[in-house]
C-alpha cells in the first residue's frame, strides 16, 4: 500500500475529510472522559520547523504523546533541511528513522519534494500556500456548533493567503459557498480558485461578502516574512476589519472564527474577538483533538 501525505484538503475524498472531523470530535470526548488510547505507541513524529508557531507545536506534540508515541522538534538549526544537503536526501533519511513527519515551512513546492522522496507520511504544518491542519480545526469547531456546514454560506475577510488558499479547498470538499472579502493584489491562488469553480467567488466590498453569512473568518494583514509590508498591507486592508457592523450584516447565529495570533483592533475588533459569536479559543483547542485524528489515520 502505497503511503498516504496530507498536504492539502484535496489530498483527502470528502468522505475522508467527514470522517476524520467526525473522529475527532470522538477523540476529544475520549479525552475528557479520560479514556486511553495509544494507537501510535512506540511511533514517532519528526517535526521540522523552518517558521516558528506555538499553536503547531504544541498541538502535535501533545497530540503525539496522548496517542502513545513521541515527537520530534527539529529547529532549522537542527536539521540540513535547505542548508546544503538537498531537500530529497533529507527526505530519504528522516524517513528511514521516523514513522511520520511534519513540516512548517514557507515556499508550498519544498514540502511536495520532500513528500515525493519521503517512505512515511508527510503533513503539511504550514506552508504560504496552505494551511490544511487549521482547516480541520475550523470544520470540527463548525460541526460541533452548527452541525454539517454543506449549503451554507462562510464569508473570509483579507489577505488572499494560505488560510484563504485553504478555505478555497475546504469548500470544494464539504459544499459550501466561499465570499472572498481582499482589496486588488492580494487575491488568492488563482489556479485553486479555477478549480473550485462556482464554490468560491472574490467580492471586493467586504460589507456585501459578510451579508447573509454563516460564518465569518479572518487572519492577519502580514504573516510571518511579510513584516517589511506592514505599513502598506494596513493601507491596503483599512476597511476589511471584522467588527461589530460587519457582524451585524451576518445571519444573526453566525460564528467568527480566526486562527490567531490574532491583532486585535487591526483585523477584528476586540468587540467580535471576546464577543459571544466568537469560537475562537474552541477553534485552538481543536487543533489538537483534529490533529490527533490526522495523525491516526496515517500513522497508526
Amino acid at each position: 500500500m502505497s503511503v498516504r501525505h496530507f498536504l492539502s484538503l484535496l489530498d483527502l475524498t470528502t468522505e475522508e475529510l467527514r470522517g476524520l472531523i467526525a473522529r475527532a470530535t470522538e477523540l476529544k470526548r475520549m479525552h475528557y472522559e479520560g479514556v486511553e488510547h495509544t494507537p501510535l505507541k512506540g511511533k514517532t513524529l519528526g517535526m521540522i520547523f523552518e517558521k516558528s508557531s506555538t499553536r503547531t507545536r504544541v498541538s502535535f506534540e501533545v497530540g503525539m504523546i496522548q496517542l502513545g508515541g513521541h515527537a520530534l522538534f527539529l529547529s532549522p538549526r537542527d536539521t540540513q533541511l535547505g542548508r546544503g544537503e538537498p531537500i530529497e536526501d533529507s527526505a530519504r533519511v528522516l524517513s528511514r528513522m521516523v514513522d511520520g513527519v511534519m513540516i512548517r515551512t514557507f515556499e508550498h513546492e519544498k514540502i511536495e519534494r520532500f513528500a515525493a522522496h519521503s517512505r512515511v507520511p508527510v503533513i503539511n504544518g504550514l506552508t504560504d500556500l496552505e494551511h490544511p491542519c487549521q482547516l480541520l480545526a475550523d470544520m470540527q469547531t463548525w460541526f460541533e456548533h452548527r452541525g454539517d456546514i454543506a449549503g451554507r454560506t462562510v464569508c473570509y475577510v483579507g489577505d488572499g493567503n494560505n488560510m484563504c488558499n485553504s478555505y478555497i479547498t475546504a469548500a470544494q470538499r464539504l459544499g459550501f459557498t466561499l465570499h472572498i472579502a481582499c482589496p486588488e493584489g492580494y487575491d488568492p491562488d488563482p489556479d485553486l480558485m479555477q478549480q473550485a469553480g462556482d464554490c468560491a467567488r472574490i467580492i471586493r466590498d467586504p460589507r456585501e461578502a459578510a451579508r447573509g453569512a454563516d460564518l465569518v473568518v479572518t487572519d492577519v494583514w502580514a504573516s510571518m516574512g511579510q513584516e517589511d509590508e506592514q505599513s502598506q498591507r494596513r493601507q491596503a486592508f483599512a476597511r476589511y476589519v471584522v467588527n461589530g457592523a460587519l457582524m451585524a450584516l451576518a445571519r444573526p447565529d453566525a460564528l467568527f472564527m480566526h486562527c490567531l495570533p490574532a491583532h486585535r483592533e487591526e483585523e477584528v475588533s476586540t468587540e467580535v474577538l471576546e464577543g459571544p459569536q466568537s469560537v475562537v479559543w474552541d477553534e485552538a483547542e481543536n487543533r489538537l483533538h483534529a490533529q490527533k485524528a490526522l495523525l491516526e489515520f496515517l500513522m497508526a
